[in-house]
């Protein structure tokens, strides 16, 4: 009776998930629980017609004229009813020479300022004169979707080509073509999510109820034992390297993006060196992250290891674009000691094989829900054992495979930065997008002031990386391959 009557009754409010509710509650003045995108676009973008495709195609997602109340019984997404389009959807001018540095501050400026909670917690801020054409700074907490959520929330706002909504046929290849590039990404850790997912959604999920399976007692037993096996593991794990990528944290984030790398270079690289792309982009990371230390003058001994916390995907193909969060994590250490590049390479597929019959996402994903569902004080002690144990937060996600347009205007460029959390203060991102990839970092100002000394290892780290394999003995069918990537 207590509970029914603590329960809201407006018909415009429905319970948030328990999962959604820890990102929900895991905001910070340090850790700001927003993700943050940048899109630049090749020809100018008119506010009218941005705000015109915010109107027409992003509020077709009710969840976005919905604010997130906390109150005694829970948490409620519930209408705001006093939404207007014009707090969300913004236009702003940079200072000075308005160059990809001011672009830079302006995204480190708003990733650092947080969102207003009494209303819907996203805003569209519209740059419209940048470099010839116009960028577009999203910001939305991370408890309305993750990132593959967001991608598809992308593409509904966007064409194949300018005036061309694309046709059900065109959504049908476009999902496919995204579904390889997420197996390109995600590989390494697919087979432990494939074979564990059946079973771990019926023990994670939100109301589950395994007398309704008795059938399925023994196998639900089996997982329970791998699950124990990985907490005791997680429990027991070290907390992560002192570096100067942890310490205590400011309000200050900053934020640099690198020039996109060929897609095609980075496959053919990892085939030649019998690996996957994931294998060579987190080498290439851990390669650029050594360098910045050394340049630094800090010490770098062989057996440094620096730990990176990864979302893993665990949401079926056909949920796909539904709104929410439903990732787990794995916990990858960088090998930041070694030297020799393609060691680097090497070590982190072994460490990758080793991840692939882990729990770690599910476990992670099944304690996010359980800890979003109780008291607070305890999600808050779970989160600082966990961000203990990592300096960063890494993430993939797979963009479209070609160009795209947004209100008739070409994409050129798009980056993104997830939130840390806890005393996490690092955030590499990676994006594919019209067969490049692109590379992001965050850092909190306390940590790194100069985020952009990180990032612009990335092209050196790689290159080194192409350099060794082409003056490698390999097969001779490689080679062509390499040519193709350059052109």
């Amino acid at each position: 009776m207590i509970l029914d009557f603590l329960m809201p009754k407006n018909k415009d409010s429905e319970r948030i998930s328990g999962i959604d509710t820890a990102w929900l509650r895991m905001e910070r003045p340090t850790n700001l629980m927003m993700i943050t995108g940048v899109m630049i676009f090749a020809e100018r973008l008119g506010y009218e017609r941005l705000r015109e495709v915010v109107e027409t195609r992003f509020l077709k997602y009710r969840r976005f004229t919905q604010r997130a109340a906390q109150k005694a019984a829970g948490a409620f997404w519930e209408t705001d009813p006093y939404f207007d389009i014009n707090r969300h959807v913004l236009r702003t001018a940079l200072p000075g020479r308005a160059d990809k540095a001011e672009l830079q501050h302006l995204a480190s400026d708003l990733m650092s300022t947080p969102l207003d909670f009494s209303k819907p917690m996203w805003q569209f801020h519209l740059v419209e004169d940048y470099q010839g054409g116009s960028a577009i700074i999203l910001r939305i907490h991370h408890s309305y979707a993750d990132g593959i959520a967001l991608i598809h929330v992308l593409l509904a706002l966007t064409d194949p080509a300018p005036g061309v909504a694309p046709t059900p046929e065109a959504e049908v290849k476009r999902a496919e073509e995204e579904a390889g590039i997420f197996r390109r990404f995600f590989n390494p850790v697919d087979k432990a999510v494939q074979t564990t997912l059946k079973l771990g959604r019926g023990l994670i999920g939100e109301g589950a109820d395994m007398f309704k399976h008795p059938t399925h007692a023994l196998d639900y037993a089996r997982t329970g034992v791998r699950l124990t096996a990985e907490i005791i593991r997680l429990a027991l794990m070290n907390d992560d390297s002192r570096t100067r990528f942890k310490g205590d944290l400011g309000v200050s984030k900053r934020v640099a993006w690198a020039e996109p790398l060929p897609l095609d270079q980075v496959k053919t690289i990892g085939r030649a060196l019998g690996g996957s792309v994931n294998d060579v982009l987190l080498a290439t990371v851990a390669g650029a992250l050594r360098d910045y230390l050394v340049e630094q003058g800090d010490p770098v001994p062989a057996e440094l290891q620096v730990r990176a916390v990864i979302p893993v995907n665990l949401r079926s193909q056909e949920k796909a674009a539904q709104l929410g969060n439903y990732f787990g994590l794995v916990f990858l250490t960088l090998p930041v000691g070694i030297a020799n590049p393609l060691e680097r390479v090497y070590e982190v597929r072994q460490r990758m094989n080793e991840l692939k019959e882990s729990f770690q996402p599910i476990l992670a994903l099944g304690l996010l829900g359980a800890a979003g569902m109780g008291p607070n004080r305890i999600q808050q002690s779970l989160l600082e054992m966990l961000s203990k144990k990592a300096s960063a937060v890494m993430t993939n996600v797979p963009g479209p495979s070609g160009p795209i347009y947004l209100g008739g205007a070409r994409m050129a460029e798009m980056m993104f930065w997830v939130p840390q959390s806890g005393q996490i203060g690092i955030g590499v991102s990676i994006l594919s997008y019209n067969n490049r990839v692109h590379f992001g970092l965050v850092a909190d100002q306390k940590l790194v002031a100069d985020p952009e000394a990180i990032i612009g290892r990335f092209a050196g780290e790689f290159e080194k990386l192409l350099l060794i394999t082409l003056m490698s003995p390999w097969e001779l069918d490689i080679l062509p391959a390499l040519k193709d990537g350059d052109s």
